[in-house]
């Protein structure tokens, strides 16, 4: 049977248009989670959610999203789940990306600890973070 070891939310923007940040081509930081591994037993899992919510430029044109999360903090770490999703040009509205990822045989740290980093990046200058957005993990042993 699963036992929870923990589990941890980074909620940035809790409702539609509470933010406004230029999504960059290059992957920027939207969200970092450190969940506890003390007492894990076997193996170690987790599950993990999300949500960016963003608009198109004023001018729409060809777009994709991208999502990538590490194990880890920065995109040199281990990546263990990566989503590309074109945004459709005839939404006039925020588009939401939701992603569900999974790190199968987690290590366990001295500190017992694993931190969970997860970017995003366009294909286009002028996409627009708006929110909402969240990221949500949590850890399970045997």
């Amino acid at each position: 049977m699963a036992k929870l070891l923990d589990a941890q939310i980074s909620q940035n923007a809790s409702y539609a248009n509470s933010i406004s940040i230029p999504v960059s081509t290059t992957p920027q930081l939207f969200a970092q989670l450190t969940a506890s591994t003390f007492g894990a037993t076997g193996t170690v899992r987790t599950e993990m959610t999300g949500t960016v919510t963003v608009q198109l430029p004023l001018i729409p044109f060809a777009t994709s999203i991208t999502v990538t999360i590490v194990r880890g903090t920065t995109l040199s770490d281990l990546i263990i789940y990566s989503v590309r999703q074109v945004l459709d040009l005839s939404v006039l509205g925020p588009q939401v990306l939701s992603f569900t990822a999974s790190d199968f045989n987690v290590p366990i740290t001295a500190n017992n600890q694993v931190v969970y980093t997860a970017f995003v990046s366009a294909s286009a200058i002028g996409t627009v973070r708006v929110g909402p957005e969240s990221f949500n993990a949590a850890v399970y042993s045997d």
